[in-house]
């Protein structure tokens, strides 16, 4: 099933990418249909202050095609060493398929998607999402998505970030993000002191998770750059530090990793 997921999302980004460029040539209107692509070689994969691997580097490639507004985004997790899901060797697994489309109100953006993931081992996931962001100082974003499959619930997050030229090319970029997470279903429950299971659901609006970011975008050429990034992800609750160290593959809370990221666009 996941294979037939990945070749469908793989030939739906080929299509619109072959289609979107003729559109636009035919309508002879701006802005022009657009294609990046890019590959992240991390230390960790950390996903909403869960730890998704461990004492292993996480290969994720990721390929967009955009148009007036519309985009469509196909991303994937590849562990070099995957002990999440029990395989202890290198393992695609993880796909997500991300459908969104963003309007520019001036000082407001407006966007809003559907997001499939194809997951390993566990059960698929659905999201619906909306996000908000201000094209102001420190561009305040406000995204809330809320799970629609096989684990309902709510997450939302806010964060700022900015970026400093260093030169007249290569920029150092800073990002802060605290999240919240609220559960609908007992598959998604609180943890006690001693890190064990409770019966009761993850929920309540509490602080769940912080990310804190530093990296550096390096131009090269006409479409490339690199960007070696460094983060740190940390629990913002007594719940959810109990529920991250839980779940997590080395009993901690709180992670730092980083890496690189070469990005192509065109």
């Amino acid at each position: 099933m996941r294979k037939r997921f990945l070749h469908f999302t793989i030939a739906l980004l080929l299509v619109l990418g072959l289609t979107l460029p003729a559109l636009a040539e035919e309508k002879k209107e701006e802005p022009k249909p657009y294609f990046s692509g890019a590959v992240a070689g991390l230390s960790q994969y950390i996903w909403r202050g869960y730890e998704l691997s461990k004492d292993s580097v996480v290969i994720q490639p990721s390929l967009t095609v955009g148009y007036q507004g519309f985009e469509a985004n196909l991303w994937g997790n590849l562990d070099t060493n995957d002990k999440f899901t029990k395989a202890d060797k290198t393992n695609w697994n993880e796909t997500d398929l991300t459908l969104s489309y963003t309007y520019d109100f001036g000082p407001v953006k407006l966007g809003g998607g559907y997001i499939y993931y194809a997951l390993e081992g566990v059960e698929d996931s659905q999201e619906l999402y909306l996000k908000i962001a201000g094209n102001v100082l420190l561009s305040p974003t406000l995204s809330i998505y809320r799970e629609i499959a096989n684990y309902p619930g709510w997450y939302f997050n806010l964060g700022i970030s900015h970026s400093f030229n260093l030169t007249k090319e290569i920029t150092l970029d800073l990002g802060a993000a605290i999240g919240s997470q609220i559960s609908d279903t007992d598959k998604i429950v609180k943890y006690d002191s001693n890190l064990q299971p409770t019966t009761d659901k993850y929920d309540g609006f509490h602080l769940h998770d912080g990310n804190f970011s530093v990296g550096l975008t390096i131009p090269f050429g006409k479409y490339f750059s690199v960007k070696p990034v460094l983060a740190y992800s940390v629990a913002l609750s007594d719940d959810a530090k109990n529920r991250i160290r839980g779940t997590s593959l080395s009993d901690k809370n709180d992670f730092l990793y980083g890496g690189i990221i070469l990005t192509a666009a065109f």
